[in-house]
Formats: C-alpha cells, sequence, structure tokens
C-alpha cells in the first residue's frame, strides 16, 4: 500500500477524514501489482449528447470525477461495501444503509457471492441515477449480472448526492421455469451536506470555558461542513420571540450557548385556535412574525423569513429546522370553502355518514344540556354517569342500526316480485339444496353477491339483487314451488345474516359510548385533565369530530362537514383511520384535534390535483429557505404523500435535512418510514427514560457511536485498487469499509417542547446532569429553552401569550452556562473525531467517556443524575479508574434551587430561580496498580444529585502508529512457511495438539465460553469474527483479555516450544512477541481486546495468503467458497507424534476427520484419503503430499488390498489415476519403487521385522497385482481375527472373500457379517441384540465398487495402449482354464453387462429387458445400489441410495445418459440434502435419519447407531453428486449454464456452514434435513474434498 493509502486508511478506519491525511502525506511508495478484479458488470456508454442539454446534476459530476485522471496528491476513493446474501437481497440487518454525506464522490460496492442463485440472468436495478442526470424516484437503472461461478459479482455505485434511493435484484427462478424472481428490496440513504459557520473553541489552552467576550465559541466567517451528529439544536417557538425584528438578541444568546441548529415550530399564518400546528394559509407566514399592522403580500413575508434565516445562519452560526405540517389543515382555512374535496366527508367517504349523524347528535346535546337538565359542569362522578346515561337515550333513538343491516322486509318483496314475474336464472354459486339457513347465509355472505356490505353510506345500503336472492331460495328450497314461501325463507336467510350485524352495531355503540365517557372524564374530571368548563355547542361534551363548512348553494351538507384530524392508541401507522373498513370515528376512537382538517390526499397527484399541486408549493417554499424538515405527526403521514412531497423539496433543496418523530411501536416499521422517505434523524428523548439504569441503556442506544477499543474499523477495513465505475477512466487506489446495516440515525433531545418539564417527571435539579449527558452523546442533540432556563410547567403552546425572558451576553440562566460548554464541546468533539464512547451506570450516577481513537485524547462526565425530589445525598459510585490515562479537570457544578415555585410574571416566560455551584480545584488521584499507572476520579463528599463533573482524559504511553506496527513484517515473518507449518499456525485441534507435544498444550480455554477448537489462528478466529463484525467488547474472550495477557503468551509461546521440529515457525513466533510485548507494556487493560484482534487477524490473513500462494490456480484465483474448502487441506495434513505415513519417525498425515480422528490408529484411513487425495491434494497443487500418501499406502498392500485403517503402518488393516492425470510428469509415479511392509505370501510379520521392507516393487506393478489379485479371487481370514482386533464382529467376519464373474466381469464381495464399503456400522447392542450384525452390508457387487473398477480398467488400458504401462491384461480362472484378459475385454464385459444388471426400469413394460425382481421394486427409474445380494436380503438392492453418483463419475460411459439424468433428478429431489446426501431413501421402511450412537434401547434399528448410513445425510456424496450431474448435463445440452445455476444453488448452504462454523469446514454427516449431529466429526476430510472436485470441474469447465 502507498504511504497515501496506508494515511487515508488509518484515517478513515478512526473517523478521519482520508482526503485531508491522504494530501499530508508523500507517497515515494510503489503500489503492488493488481490483483485479479471480478467480473465486469455490463455498463451502458452515455454518449457526451446526454449531458450537453442540460446543467450538470451531481450524478453527472460524480461521472465526470470517476472517468478523469486523479490529481496528484488525491486521496484513495471510499468504498462502503455491502454485501448481499445468496437469494439476492440484504439480510435483515442490511435492509436499510445510512451512508455518510459525499464531500467527495465515493462508491457503494454492491456485491454477491459467485454462483448464487441472482447470477442467473440476474439484473440489478436502482433508481439512483447511475447513468447521470436528475434524481426520478420512478426511474430505475439496470445493471445487467454476469452468469459466472468463480468471482463475486460487483456493482459499483458512485454516490455524490444525498437522498433516499432503493435497489433490488431480478432474476431466472431456479429450473427451467420462465418465472422471474425478485430480490428482496434494500434501501440506502446517504446524509445531507450540512454547511455552517465555523466556531472558535470554547475552552483555553489551560481548560478554561472561555466567555463569549474573550472569543469562547465565537462565530468566524469561514464555512464548514458538519455531520449530522455534530448538530446541537433548540427549539423555539415563534409567538414567544415576538415579531421578526425582535429576534436578534434570541439568536445571539442560541449561537453562545453553543446550538447551531434552530428547530422552528410553524411559522405559516396560525387558524383561529392560534396553535402553529393549526395552519391556516400554508402559503402566508403568521402576521404575528411582522410589525403590528403589517400589509405585507404573502410573496413579501415570504422574503423576509428568508432573509432572517439568511441571517441566523451566516451572523449567528444557526441552520434552520421547521416544523412541516402535511397531515391536516386548520379548521378556518379559507381555501376549504373552495376546496372542500381537500377534506373527508361523507360525500367523498360515505361509510362516514352514520359518524355525522352521531356527530351531530353529541353536538345537539351539548347545546341543550342545561335546558334538559342536565349538569353543565361535572362536580362528580355521578354527573358524569348522568350525562352519559342521557346520551344513550339520544344515541339509541338515531336507530343506527339501520346502517349495518338488510331491509328484510323490502328484500323479500323484491324477491317475490321476481320470483312472480317467472322462473329465476339457474343459481350460479355452489350447491345449496338441502342446507340449512345458516350455511346459506355464510354460502351468500363468502360469495360476495351482498352490495354495499359494511359500506355504511346510508341506512339499510346493504342489498342483494333480488334475481340472485331468487336464484338462490329456488336452488335451496326446492320443496318449496310458492312465491310467498320461497320470499319468506329468503327471509329467514337474511334474518341469519342480520343477526351478526345487529352484534356489530351493539359492539361498536358500547364502544362509541365508552370512549366518550372516558373522554368526558379526561378533559372535565379527572385531575391530571385540562378540566374544561361548562358544556356548550363552543366547548361540547367531548371533541367535535367533524368541521362544519358555511353552506354552499351547489354542494349538499355531506359534502361540507369534514372530519378532523387526530391519533389513535396504539393504531397501525399504514393504515388511514381515515378509510374504509376502519370505522375509527363511528366508534369514537379517535383522539380529535378539533381545531385540524385531515386531509384527504388520495393514492396520487390524480386523485385531488388542487391539493397535491398546493402542498407541493407550500413545501418547495419552506425548502428554499429553511436547511431541514421536521415531519409534524410523520407515524400517520401516509408514504406515498410523505415521499412524493419531500422528492419535491429536496429538488428544490437537495442536502434537506429530515427529522421525525415516529409513535409507530415498532422498530420494524420506523425502518419503514427512515428508508422510504428518507428520515435522517429520528427524534429521541432522554427523558423517555424511567430510572436510572433504562437512561444508560438510552444514552448507550442512541449516543454511544462505538465503544471505546471498537475493533470493525481497524480490522475490517483495507486497501484496494478502484476500477472506475464506469465504462471509462481509471483506476484508483482505494479503502474498502464492509457495512453491516444501520439503524436509525438519532437526535437525541433532553426535552422537546411537547413533553411535561423535569420538575413534572423527574426534578428540576435533573435539568444539569441530564443535559450535560445528552450533550456527550455521538448523535445530533436537541434541547428546548425551557429546559435551559429551567421551567417549572410544561407551557401551552396554544394558549400562553408570555414572551422568552432577553438576557445579556454573558448572563445566564438555569444550566445555560454548562449547555453553552458542553454544547460547544459537543460539536468540536463531532469534527474532531471522537466517534468512541462507554457508558458506565452505578446507582444513581452515569459516566460517559467520549474518546478519539487515533490521539486517544478524550473527554469524560461524571454525573449524578436527580430521578428523585427533595435528596441532597452524595450517594453511592466507586472511584473512577482510568487505566494508563491522565485526566485533567475542566469544569464541575451543582444546583441549588430554594423552591419549586416559579414567580408570578404575566408579561415573561421565566425559569425556576436558581444558582449553579462551581466545583473548583478539583484534582484526580494518580497511582499505580500492578505495573499499570491510572488516574482515579473520587466524587466530592458534597455532591448532590444533578451534580456533574468534566474532565479531559489522555491515555498516557500509546504509541499512535502502534495499529500500523501490529500490522507491519507480517508477510516477511510468514513467507517461508510450508503447509505443514500452517497446519501448526493455523488449525491443530485438541488431541492434535497434545499428541504432537506430549501432552505439553491444548486448545486454549476461555472462561465462560470454553475451549477454542482449534490451537492456531482459527481457533481465535471464530469469536474475532464476530467481536470484530459488530464490536462486541462484552464476548468473554473480550473480558478475558481485559483480565490477563495469558491468550497473548500462549499464542507466542505454543509456536516457540514447537520450533525444534517447525523451525519455521521461530519467525511468526518472534513477530507475534514482539507485538504483544509492545501492547502488555503501553495499552491498557481495556484496549487489548483491539491490539490483540488486530495482531491475530493481520497474521490470519498473513497466513492465509501463504497459503493461497502455495496452492493452484484453480485455488489461488477462486472465489472464498473455494479457498475455504482449500485450507481443509491444511486443516487436516499436519504432524502429529502417533499417526505417520513412516512406521520409523514422524511424517505428516492426512487426518480422516476433527476432531475424533486427530490421532493414532482413529486418524489416517485409506478409503478417507484416496476419497480425499484428488479435492484436497491434487485440485490444490498440494502434490508431494499426495504423492506421499499414495506411496505410503502402496506399501501396505497385502492380500491385493489396501489397509482401511493405517495405524501408522505399523498395524495396517486391510487413485493412483487422478494423481497421473493432474501433476505435471504424474505418469513417473508409476515407475517409482515402493519397499514393501508384507512379504509377497501375505505372512503378517511386525514392522520392524527384519522381513519387512526386504523387498520393493513399482507403484505400477502394485497396481497390477491389486488387479491380478482380484480377477483370480482373494480369500483370506485377517490376521488376529478376535476381539482384540474388532470386539463387536462375530467370527465369520473375519473371512474375507471376493471374486469376479466372468460372464459379467462384476466383482462381488463382503458377506452378512462384514461390511465390505464404506458404510461400514457394525451392530454394537446386546440389549438390541445387533452386536456383530452389520447394519448395511452391502454383500454382493455394490454399485460405486463396479464403477471403480470400471474406471481402472479404462485407465491402465489407455496406458497400456500408449506403452506407459507394462502390463496388458490380468490372469483368470475361466471355465476351468487359466486365461489371459486384457484390460480392454475385462472393460468391455462391464461396459455390456452394467445397465442390465443395474439399471431399474421406469416403464415396468421394460422389466424384461433388465434384470429385474419387480416385486422389490419400491422406486423406479434408479439404479441399484448392489447387485447380486444373497436372496434372503435381495431387496437391498433396489435401495435407493447416494452410491450410484459415484459410479457415475468415475465411470460415466458405463450408463445410458437418459437413464442417468433420470436418476439423478429422483436423487436430487429425494436424497440431496442442506450439506450432503441421505444415506437411503426416506420413503423406504428402513429409513431412520437421526443418528445417536448413545442410544442403548431395544430398538433394533437405531441401537448404538446401527442406522449410521440407514438415512443420516453425508457430506462426501454430495461433491460426487454434483459432478456426475453436470457430466451428464453437458452429455445432453450443449448450453449447461442453466444446470450450473442448479447445481450451484446445492452450494449454499455448505458455503454459509463453513463461514460460521467454528471448525470451519463440511461435516461428516448431520441428521435428518441438516439437523446437527453430535457424533459426527464436525469437519471431515472428504466432504470438503469433493466439494473442491467440483468446483476444480467447474472451472476446467469454464477455462475451455
Amino acid at each position: 500500500m502507498t504511504s497515501k493509502a496506508s494515511a487515508a486508511l488509518s484515517a478513515a478506519i478512526h473517523g478521519h477524514n482520508p482526503i485531508a491525511a491522504a494530501s499530508s502525506t508523500d507517497d515515494a511508495g510503489k503500489s503492488k501489482p493488481k490483483p485479479a478484479l471480478p467480473p465486469k458488470v455490463d455498463i451502458p456508454v452515455p454518449s457526451a449528447a446526454d449531458h450537453a442539454s442540460a446543467p450538470k446534476t451531481p450524478a453527472d459530476e460524480a461521472i465526470d470525477f470517476f472517468e478523469s485522471a486523479p490529481l496528484p496528491g488525491d486521496a484513495p476513493i471510499q468504498v462502503y461495501e455491502l454485501k448481499l446474501e445468496e437469494d439476492g437481497g440484504p439480510n435483515k440487518s442490511k435492509a436499510y444503509t445510512r451512508l455518510p454525506p459525499p464531500y467527495r464522490p465515493y462508491i457503494l460496492r454492491v456485491t454477491l457471492d459467485a454462483g448464487t442463485p441472482p447470477c442467473k440472468n440476474g439484473v440489478f436495478y436502482t433508481n439512483f441515477p447511475l447513468d447521470g442526470g436528475k434524481f426520478d424516484r420512478s426511474k430505475f437503472v439496470e445493471r445487467k449480472l454476469p452468469s459466472i461461478f468463480s468471482k463475486p459479482i460487483q456493482i459499483d455505485l458512485p454516490i455524490s448526492h444525498a437522498g433516499a434511493f432503493v435497489y433490488w435484484i431480478e432474476y431466472d427462478a431456479p429450473g427451467k421455469s420462465s418465472t422471474r424472481v425478485k430480490g428482496r428490496e434494500g434501501y440506502f440513504n446517504v446524509d445531507p451536506v450540512l454547511t455552517v459557520r465555523k466556531r472558535k473553541a470554547i475552552l483555553s489552552d489551560d481548560l478554561k470555558a472561555l466567555s463569549p467576550s474573550a472569543g469562547g465559541g465565537a462565530i468566524t466567517s469561514e464555512d464548514i461542513k458538519i455531520p449530522m451528529d455534530g448538530l446541537a439544536v433548540l427549539t423555539a417557538v415563534s409567538k414567544w420571540m415576538g415579531p421578526l425584528t425582535e429576534w436578534a438578541p434570541h439568536l445571539r444568546e442560541a449561537s453562545e450557548r453553543g446550538y447551531n441548529m434552530i428547530h422552528w415550530t410553524p411559522l405559516q399564518q396560525r387558524g383561529e385556535s392560534k396553535s402553529p400546528y393549526s395552519i391556516a394559509d400554508q402559503l402566508a407566514f403568521d402576521e404575528a412574525l411582522f410589525e403590528e399592522g403589517w400589509k405585507g403580500t404573502k410573496e413579501e413575508g415570504v422574503k423576509h423569513v428568508a432573509q432572517m434565516m439568511k441571517t441566523a445562519k451566516e451572523e449567528y452560526g444557526l441552520l434552520s429546522l421547521i416544523d412541516v405540517v402535511l397531515n391536516h389543515t386548520a379548521n378556518n382555512s379559507a381555501w376549504l370553502v373552495d376546496h372542500p374535496e381537500a377534506g373527508y366527508s361523507p360525500h367523498n367517504s360515505a361509510h362516514l355518514t352514520p359518524a355525522l349523524e352521531l356527530d351531530d347528535a353529541i353536538m345537539d346535546f351539548s347545546e341543550k344540556v342545561g335546558e334538559r337538565g342536565l349538569p353543565t359542569t361535572v362536580t362528580s362522578e355521578a354527573d358524569l354517569k348522568t350525562l352519559i346515561d342521557a346520551l344513550k337515550e339520544d344515541i339509541k333513538a338515531l336507530n343506527l342500526w339501520q346502517y349495518y343491516v338488510i331491509d328484510v322486509i323490502s328484500e323479500k318483496e323484491a324477491v317475490k316480485a321476481v320470483l312472480a314475474s317467472g322462473t329465476p336464472a339457474p343459481w350460479d354459486g355452489p350447491a345449496v339444496a338441502g342446507k340449512t339457513v345458516v350455511e346459506l347465509a355464510l354460502i351468500l355472505k363468502e360469495s360476495g353477491k351482498l352490495e354495499n356490505f359494511g359500506a355504511f353510506s346510508k341506512r339499510f345500503c346493504t342489498t342483494v339483487d333480488p334475481a340472485v336472492g331468487a336464484s338462490l331460495v329456488s336452488a335451496a328450497f326446492v320443496e318449496l314451488k310458492d312465491a310467498d314461501a320461497l320470499a319468506e325463507a329468503w327471509g329467514r336467510v337474511l334474518d341469519v345474516i342480520n343477526v351478526d350485524q345487529y352484534k356489530e352495531w351493539e359492539d361498536d355503540s358500547k364502544v362509541a359510548i365508552d370512549n366518550v365517557f372516558n373522554r368526558l372524564k379526561y378533559t372535565r374530571w379527572d385531575e391530571h385533565g385540562p378540566k374544561l368548563g361548562p358544556i356548550t355547542r363552543e366547548v361540547p361534551l367531548v371533541d367535535t369530530y367533524f368541521t362544519r363548512l358555511p353552506p354552499s348553494e351547489t354542494l349538499p351538507r355531506s359534502a361540507l362537514c369534514l372530519a378532523n384530524n387526530g391519533w389513535i392508541w396504539d393504531a397501525d401507522p399504514l393504515q388511514n383511520f381515515a378509510l374504509r373498513p376502519s370505522k375509527a370515528y363511528l366508534r369514537r376512537e379517535v383522539i380529535a384535534w378539533g381545531d385540524c382538517v385531515k386531509l384527504r390526499y388520495g393514492d396520487g397527484p390524480q386523485s385531488n390535483p388542487w391539493l397535491w399541486e398546493y402542498m407541493t408549493a407550500y413545501c418547495e417554499t419552506l425548502a428554499t429557505m429553511f436547511d431541514g424538515f421536521r415531519i409534524d405527526n410523520c407515524h400517520s403521514t401516509p408514504l406515498n404523500i410523505g415521499v412524493y412531497l419531500l422528492d419535491k423539496a429536496r429538488v428544490i433543496n437537495p442536502n434537506l435535512y429530515v427529522a421525525a418523530e415516529l409513535f409507530t411501536g415498532s422498530e420494524e416499521t420506523d425502518l419503514m418510514f427512515v428508508s422510504r422517505l428518507g428520515i435522517n434523524s429520528l427524534i429521541r428523548e432522554a427523558y423517555n427514560g424511567w430510572d436510572t439504569k433504562e437512561f444508560s441503556r438510552l444514552l448507550y442506544r442512541y449516543g454511544l457511536g462505538k465503544p471505546i477499543g471498537s475493533m470493525d474499523a481497524a480490522c475490517l477495513t483495507s486497501a484496494a485498487d478502484i476500477p472506475s465505475p464506469f465504462a471509462h477512466g481509471p483506476s484508483r487506489p482505494g479503502i474498502v469499509t464492509p457495512l453491516q446495516g444501520s439503524v436509525p440515525h438519532a437526535l437525541l433531545f433532553d426535552l422537546t417542547h411537547d413533553n411535561e418539564t423535569p420538575l413534572s417527571k423527574r426534578s428540576a435539579e435533573d435539568a444539569l446532569s441530564t443535559g450535560a449527558l445528552v450533550a456527550f452523546t455521538w448523535a445530533a442533540i436537541g434541547s428546548v429553552k425551557g429546559f435551559d432556563d429551567i421551567y417549572p410547567k410544561h407551557l401551552n403552546i396554544v394558549s400562553d401569550s408570555r414572551k422568552y425572558e432577553v438576557v445579556e451576553s454573558g448572563e445566564y440562566k438555569g444550566v445555560a452556562e454548562v449547555k453553552r460548554l458542553l454544547n460547544h464541546l459537543h460539536s468540536e468533539m463531532v469534527l474532531d473525531g471522537f466517534t468512541e464512547g462507554h457508558v458506565h451506570q452505578e446507582n444513581d450516577y452515569i459516566v460517559l467517556h467520549r474518546v478519539q481513537p487515533i490521539t486517544q485524547k478524550g473527554y469524560l462526565l461524571v454525573a449524578h443524575t436527580a430521578f428523585r425530589k427533595g435528596t441532597k445525598d452524595r450517594g453511592h459510585i466507586d472511584p473512577v479508574k482510568l487505566r494508563r490515562t491522565k485526566a485533567k479537570f475542566i469544569y464541575g457544578a451543582s444546583i441549588d434551587i430554594p423552591s419549586y415555585e416559579a414567580p408570578v410574571d404575566t408579561t415573561t416566560l421565566r425559569g425556576l430561580p436558581s444558582t449553579l455551584k462551581q466545583i473548583t480545584d478539583f484534582v484526580p488521584k494518580e497511582g499505580v496498580d500492578g505495573d499499570e499507572p491510572f488516574t482515579e476520579i473520587i466524587v466530592p463528599d458534597t455532591f448532590p444529585p444533578g451534580s456533574i463533573l468534566v474532565f479531559e482524559t489522555q491515555m498516557q504511553g500509546i504509541d499512535p502508529t502502534l495499529d500500523d506496527f501490529c500490522k507491519a513484517g507480517v508477510d516477511a515473518a510468514f513467507g517461508d512457511l510450508d503447509l505443514v507449518d500452517l497446519n501448526v499456525l493455523l488449525h491443530r485441534c485438541d488431541g492434535e495438539e497434545k499428541d504432537a507435544t506430549s501432552g505439553e498444550i491444548g486448545a486454549y480455554n476461555v472462561p465462560n465460553s470454553g475451549n477454542l477448537v482449534y490451537c492456531g489462528l482459527e481457533g481465535w478466529m471464530h469469536p474475532l469474527r464476530h467481536i470484530m463484525k459488530f464490536n462486541d467488547l462484552g464476548h468473554p474472550l473480550c473480558g478475558h483479555l481485559r483480565e490477563g495477557t495469558w491468550a497473548m503468551d500462549y499464542v507466542h509461546s505454543r509456536l516457540e516450544r514447537q520450533a525444534t521440529t517447525f523451525p519455521h515457525l521461530v519467525k511468526p513466533a518472534a513477530w507475534f512477541k514482539e507485538r504483544f510485548d509492545k501492547i502488555k507494556a503501553t495499552v491498557p487493560s481495556f484496549l487489548r481486546p483491539k491490539y490483540f484482534a488486530i495482531v491475530i487477524f493481520e497474521a490470519y490473513k498473513a497466513a492465509r495468503r501463504t497459503v493461497m500462494e502455495q496452492c493452484s490456480e484453480f485455488v489461488s484465483n477462486g472465489h472464498a467458497f473455494t479457498q475455504d474448502l482449500a485450507l481443509c487441506s491444511v486443516q487436516m495434513y499436519g504432524l502429529v507424534q502417533s499417526a505417520s505415513l513412516d512406521p520409523g519417525k514422524p511424517v505428516p498425515s492426512l487426518a480422516a476427520g476433527l476432531p475424533h480422528f486427530a490421532s493414532s490408529w482413529a486418524r489416517c484411513w485409506g478409503r478417507d484419503v484416496f476419497i480425499s487425495l484428488r479435492g484436497l491434494f491434487l485440485t490444490t497443487g498440494n502434490y508431494d503430499a499426495a504423492k506421499q500418501h499414495i506411496l505410503a499406502f502402496c506399501s501396505t498392500l497385502k492380500h491385493g488390498l489396501i489397509p482401511n485403517l493405517l495405524d501408522s503402518i505399523r498395524n495396517p488393516r486391510q487413485n493412483i489415476q487422478d494423481y497421473v492425470t493432474m501433476v505435471p510428469d504424474g505418469i513417473n509415479i508409476l515407475a517409482e519403487p515402493v519397499k514393501r511392509r508384507f512379504p509377497l505370501d501375505d505372512t503378517w510379520i511386525p514392522w520392524n521385522d527384519p522381513q519387512a521392507y526386504s523387498y520393493s516393487s513399482t507403484v505400477a506393478e502394485i497396481i497390477q497385482e491389486i488387479l491380478q489379485r482380484h480377477a483370480l479371487g482373494i480369500n483370506f481370514r485377517e490376521h488376529n481375527a478376535g476381539p482384540n482386533l474388532d470386539m463387536q464382529m462375530k467370527d465369520e467376519g473375519f473371512n474375507i472373500e471376493i471374486h469376479v464373474d466372468w460372464t459379467t466381469g462384476i466383482i462381488y464381495g463382503g458377506s452378512p457379517n462384514n461390511c465390505g464399503t464404506w458404510m461400514d456400522k457394525m451392530g454394537e447392542s446386546v440389549k438390541a441384540g445387533t452386536k456383530g450384525v452389520p447394519g448395511t452390508p452391502r454383500d454382493g457387487a455394490p454399485i460405486e465398487i463396479t464403477g471403480l473398477l470400471k474406471s481402472t480398467l479404462r485407465w491402465v488400458d489407455e496406458l497400456a495402449s500408449k506403452g506407459q504401462f507394462p502390463f496388458k491384461g490380468v490372469e483368470a480362472q475361466i471355465d476351468g482354464k487359466l486365461q489371459l484378459v486384457t484390460y480392454k475385454e475385462w472393460s468391455d464385459l462391464l461396459q455390456a453387462s452394467f445397465e442390465k444388471h443395474y439399471y431399474v426400469p421406469l416403464d415396468p413394460a421394460d422389466d424384461a429387458k433388465y434384470e429385474i425382481n419387480s416385486a422389490l421394486i419400491n422406486r423406479r427409474g434408479i439404479y441399484k445400489d448392489v447387485y447380486g445380494t444373497p436372496k434372503d436380503r435381495e431387496w437391498s438392492d433396489y435401495q435407493l441410495r447416494c452410491n450410484f453418483p459415484i459410479a457415475m463419475t468415475v465411470a460415466p460411459e458405463l450408463f445410458d445418459p437418459e437413464h442417468a439424468l433420470e436418476a439423478l433428478k429422483i436423487a436430487d429431489e429425494v436424497l440431496r440434502a442442506p450439506l450432503g446426501m441421505k444415506t437411503l431413501d426416506p420413503s423406504d421402511s428402513q429409513y431412520r435419519g437421526n443418528y445417536d450412537n448413545s442410544n442403548d434401547s431395544h430398538d433394533a434399528s437405531i441401537a448404538k447407531g446401527l442406522n449410521y448410513h440407514q438415512g443420516p445425510e453425508w457430506g462426501w456424496p454430495l461433491g460426487y453428486f454434483l459432478r456426475a450431474y453436470l457430466h451428464f448435463e453437458r452429455v445432453k445440452n450443449q448450453d449447461v449454464t442453466d444446470a450450473l445455476h442448479r447445481l450451484h444453488a446445492a452450494l449454499l448452504v455448505p458455503r454459509k456452514f463453513i463461514q460460521d462454523d467454528p471448525w470451519a469446514g463440511i461435516p461428516e454427516l448431520t441428521n435428518e434435513n441438516g439437523t446437527y449431529c453430535h457424533d459426527s466429526c464436525r469437519t471431515q476430510a472428504w466432504s470438503s474434498s469433493t466439494l473442491l472436485d467440483f468446483l476444480e470441474d467447474v472451472h476446467q469447465l469454464q477455462k475451455s
């Protein structure tokens, strides 16, 4: 990496400006060769004419930027990488992503793993203007994805402007279907670029707060860009500031107090209620903003307000945030008279008709309460009851039930008339004859033939077409012929329907009356209610639900009664309660705002053109002069309206800041509003914390930033060469940062303007501590003037007409002096990158520490919260100990409030009289704890609730270049390691490590977490991946690292202690020790997890690179899954003492699986080695290891068989063609001499007997010997047969017999008493009677053995024909004569007989063509698992198992391609499992899918795990299945792209599993449907190997 790139990378990691960092560094180095880049996504090339006709947009400028040559000194490009799931959509946590403001264009990179389903004719869609031009939400740009399988796909989006955008991928459905799949949508919001005046520092060099007169926080003429976290917002109510001409002192005060944005309640013309949120004219500013008698026009008013906002920004450094009200308008808005269609009325929303009738009745009742002798003022609960009882009678008299029910009398008459006029049309619904009236009523309702059902548009609005009724009753009551009788029957059916309708009316009436009662009680009786006065028409019983406009000559009254807006408890925010099917107005569920008419937008501008145009003008006008919008009542704003109007506003102001307060009750719904509307900040409130613990949780969740010692950026950010995202343009150095998704950004208020004061909710003193804590958060912060000045009560924004108190510069009220200091400090911390924080809560104390992660400078706040009134108690907090950190006192104070009674002032708003008592000369204590210096803060003895202390902190002794030091020199240290060294460095499970070190070293134990699964780096990486990704510093590993340095000592000492055996480990051990020693000497304990992670991860990446450099091109240039599988070859191939390929000394060997087969006799298995040899050794390029295993096993040949267990060749218990074909000069191995472990007469002798290794054979001779022995037949009894050899097997099982049927060429072997193939489970249960009974004997001719024989014969025949093999065939005893059978003749015999003996035809009519016992067939279109099982178990031949694809892979020529594909399709549907293949057809009566070796029940089928291969899903056959399928698809189809997509889909689960599982491999087996099997090896050599085989086949196919 260049020094510029390194500097920029470091800056980006720690939240600083990478451009500035790079520009300050001279780039003297040279970049490394460019790595292989992923495939280019198809990018249309825009012509020059596309951009010539219009002014350049930010998207156009991004194209220019990336197509231009970089300038000298340019910083690297920032790339944010968003990885999608295998189905083409983001996971839940990444569905919403927040991106930083584009001060300079950067890239959002969307990536997709190679070979995942969306690669199949995939198209990426986004409404981000990738090709330049203006943003249009409905216009989507397309990018076609390449259909490739070897490289991840990347789509680079050049981000150059703020906004809210969506993307998704569409692709072909799996299989041959023409259906297109649309992946889950993802959303990304880009923060706006906010520019504000720069301010001078608030603190002097000696850490004293500078006064305004001394220039502290003074506004300069320089503009700076401030992130949203740097905002400090003050809510101001304009009516309490007076006219614009009186605003200057208020703006000055806000600016001096450290605020940089003013949040204005609405400034438009207020309605008759005088609430700023009840706007009468959205296009005019309130007359009260101007001098008395103002006669200016609306346009002049706009100019005046715009000028004031400009002045606030330029002279006082105050941005502006305005409340925008989109849901309602004032009830006296003049334009409603001309446009009543803008509201909801019974005229345009007929279901409101009964609600209006009910509301009219309540209004009439209110007007006549006195006349009727009812109480006009509520003075008791008895009054409440009297009023409600009277109202009930009035409501009952309305007969509102008529809106619910069907008019049975008129309906009967109508049906009767149809019946009398002739024969009705036939009934066209379900059969109804003989049905009861209840059943008929249900049929009628479900048929949808009830017209206006639930419409409530008028009385008896629900009807049925009389012709339909006549048809129904005629068909149902066939015994009735008389029209009168049929009409009566129809009436009975309708009566049944009406039963539910009457009940619905009763329920709704009860709810409505209860809601009226509750509202009446709250407004006129409850202590905490407003206690309204007498009941009149003007102040009715309860809030009116409708605004009644003046009568019109052209419109009916129903069009002039408009529904008022309001809110509903626990309502679904995505449902409009003014629309059907909601009955909120009828049930009186709306807590109505009588001064606000709810606006009726409809589905889009076409639904209500005037309203959309008018409200668009409102938003556009505001966007011209304000920097941000706060969306009032956002949760009730229909998404389509909010999206449309905000898009319009952003055209005017592209960097519009949007905030909102949502009350959806659901984080998921919040996220929907945030992502769709492009909300930049959600308003949160500190006073929602009901106690100190909950308050600290809110501070942590919304204001922590990243925890101190975070490691995601330091570890996961990387440098890379970045190609231009367009068709033209140069590559540039870049910094890639992975994205993990986002939570909505917080604008954290200590108190919002519409909530109760600190005195009401906690105590007045708490304003000091809470205000200080909020100011210390990493979030935008907000407050209200009444909070700073400590107003005693919540102010009524409508009725209170007093003015704010004006104070002189430098004069403070309440907690304003502290807020001034901390607000300024807040913005400074954000601008300087104090991104990391720590929140500690203890009793009533909260400590909040902010730190700059590069300089390790910080600020610390100790706050004593004051949740309870009337106490001065200091409380308790342990001393705050800061390790390796100095602390300097800045400020401290408590607040004294003599009385909670505010002085009466009828003209001016004043807070409680109070005095800040400053703490001076506080000196933190310093000491040494062990070898670690510390500073200790002990709060003073007098420190009452509400008190605070503020300190500057600075970590001591830490090298600012420590991050770089921890990474330096790693490639040099690890560059000499070979693959066996790397096995030690990366892996080694507990059993291997103890074996290799004579028990001195084992797996590391992390307290409260357990043993790591590997002793090497992979063991640490499993927990660290999670910790680094999510900064989970609460993980037990992090706690352990904070407690001590034992883990660091373990990492390097285990390498040092094994350096004698592995001398190349000296350098890595020294590299680790040097870094850990410096960390131990200079880093405080709380930062150890971070630096440990940096060292381990850097070492892991270097070790992985070293592996890849020694691997084949297939692996080194492969995708991550290929490389993960290839690492399994390093995982499995290592040196232990007790297992070796040489009986005389330890040499490396391949473990069959871990942890069960780690060492001793169980480590190295013949079948496992030769199944794994191709994938783990040959495809990866480790040819020498492959050769050593071949030669070792060749040396143990006895009776013509390779041993299944090697046991270091000391006690062996009884594929070379891939090596010959895949290895350069691999043919030479055939001439390689091999010293033979046993004499030619097969006598058993110890390994160190003089006869052992006394003669040699070439590999070719050994191959010939094997073939010859099989040709003549093999018959022997195993050496040392009996319990010492196998304690489970019956005596007969030790007898081995193999022979060839020379009429077919097929080899037969095995017996009912032993296991002749890999399906080798021997029964062990005495209780179940299965001891010595094989679970799957498969005696006869197993299909995979036949396939392997055919493959071998074909191969040696080809070699012999080229003169590369010294033999031509074998001698065989045929018809009593010994004769030569050439390899070709034997091969041809198999070819001719195979299909006839193994295929089970799909069509029973074809059975005669095959060797078939039709009575035993369970499934057709398959291949037998075995041929020739003895008659008593002949049924087992016909079992569908996973072995036939093995034969298909090694000898595809044996199979009819059509039959083969059909059988593979069946296997795909029936046998393929998430991580492997079922070992038996689930429809088979012997299927038992769950393996539990500890089960010793009486159930013989599963006792002691006898069902090991009777259904459990083994990993290794999956690779053979995929290879076979691909082969026969290629035989059938020239284009196998579709098949490749389908087959790669089968790898999605293994791909994810190997990434997530601590063992970093593919398991031996799983239980039913991929569930965990505790008896399985967690990682198995052949499971990974065969998948590599398949991927290598694909690689070769693509190369060709």
